[in-house]
């Protein structure tokens, strides 16, 4: 293996955002809460989420942080993750994220998490928060809404809550509720009455094609950053539907307004690349692809996603959800995969240092930076300019 080079050095300095992750659990998991954790698809009998690519990562990468040798034995692994407790175990992966600030998605909460606040202290780092659109419309509709008030009950409720302190964008799980293959068009308002009457009646999550469409139409308008889930997730999501090639008629009809940021991608990673190529205010993210390849393969969705993607277009993100292993590992791959190709284009001379140095910052930190403005309040840091870490 190669020496690092002057880009692996920067970016593993780099404190990074991560641009879209979610909050890790608030209490001590047993081995098939954790397995449930590590995986997007199931903890089938008889067959461990530990011999999954993402499993042997966590084994090989994230043992040494539990003072474990590489690759130890799952049984060993979570023996001691109980012994040295959640909060403990929630420090040490999230110190080595060496993220300078989170953007956490607080609309999706099956187990007790952290806040980003929480997040933050833990890290030492800063953290803002992410509104999840769906959540909005089902406390609404919760309350008690008539059909008839449901827009303008859902447009005051989306705007206060973007009006709490740290939020810098909104987000959409359109993906898992009907798929992209939506109409572009904005919805008539007696169209999206009648669909909340029908939605109303029946209850339920938000997953009428009328109300979702009226719900991005309405994020346009509130003018913040959204965040669209695309591609890859859990067996809730329909796959075929959640290419993003399929919002191409909705962006050119929402072109010059906010920026859209696609989410995780992967599969459709080439055609995320194309929409950002082509569209001046889209944008993506590798980040779920990175911890489920791990580090042997996600330099070759990296490369894949940078084929055609501008460089002020890509952006980090985790997408950790639950144990705080894939907040360390998702930073630990995209440092390593982006730093590997972006060295080896400085060797073969198709980059200068100075250009590999500055795509390095832009892709980690700055791109995100310049979508949702500065961290709500800076980490303190040390003489030598690192963040003094909270314990």
């Amino acid at each position: 293996m190669a020496a690092p080079g002057p880009v692996h050095e920067a970016l593993a300095v780099l404190p990074l955002v991560d641009h879209h992750c979610h909050g890790a659990v608030t209490a001590d998991l047993s081995a098939a809460e954790f397995e449930s954790l590590i995986t997007e698809g199931a903890a089938w009998p008889g067959v461990s989420p530990f011999d999954t690519p993402a499993g042997v990562a966590v084994r090989r990468h994230c043992a040494p942080l539990l003072d474990l040798p590489r690759h130890a034995p799952p049984a060993d692994y979570v023996a001691r993750r109980a012994e040295l407790g959640w909060q403990e175990v929630n420090r040490r992966f999230l110190t080595a994220s060496g993220a300078g600030m989170f953007c956490v998605d607080t609309g999706y909460a099956p187990h007790p998490l952290t806040s980003p606040a929480d997040l933050a202290a833990a890290a030492g780092a800063a953290a803002c928060e992410v509104v999840r659109l769906e959540r909005i419309a089902e406390s609404v509709a919760a309350r008690g809404t008539a059909a008839g008030g449901y827009a303008a009950a859902f447009r005051a409720a989306a705007e206060e809550a973007v009006r709490r302190p740290g939020v810098v964008a909104v987000k959409s799980v359109a993906a898992y509720r009907t798929g992209f293959a939506l109409d572009p068009e904005r919805p008539a308002a007696a169209e999206v009455t009648r669909a909340a009457g029908r939605w109303l009646a029946r209850g339920g999550r938000l997953d009428d094609p009328v109300l979702l469409r009226h719900l991005l139409w309405t994020a346009v308008e509130l003018g913040l950053p959204l965040q669209l889930h695309t591609g890859f997730g859990d067996a809730d999501v329909r796959l075929h539907r959640a290419d993003p090639a399929l919002l191409t008629d909705w962006l050119h009809r929402t072109a010059g307004t906010i920026p859209v940021l696609l989410l995780h991608c992967w599969p459709y990673h080439r055609q995320a690349a194309y929409l950002a190529a082509v569209f001046e205010r889209v944008y993506l993210d590798v980040g779920l692809a990175l911890h489920h390849t791990g580090p042997a393969r996600c330099r070759a969705v990296l490369e894949e996603a940078l084929e055609i993607t501008p460089f002020r277009k890509l952006l980090y993100s985790s997408d950790a959800y639950g144990v705080a292993e894939f907040h360390h590992l998702g930073a630990l791959c995209f440092r390593q995969g982006l730093a590997g190709l972006l060295q080896d284009r400085v060797d073969a001379d198709e980059l200068s240092l100075a250009d590999a140095l500055r795509i390095a910052d832009w892709t980690g930190r700055d791109n995100a930076r310049r979508l949702y403005g500065p961290p709500v309040s800076e980490p303190a840091r040390d003489s030598s300019g690192h963040p003094i870490r909270k314990v």
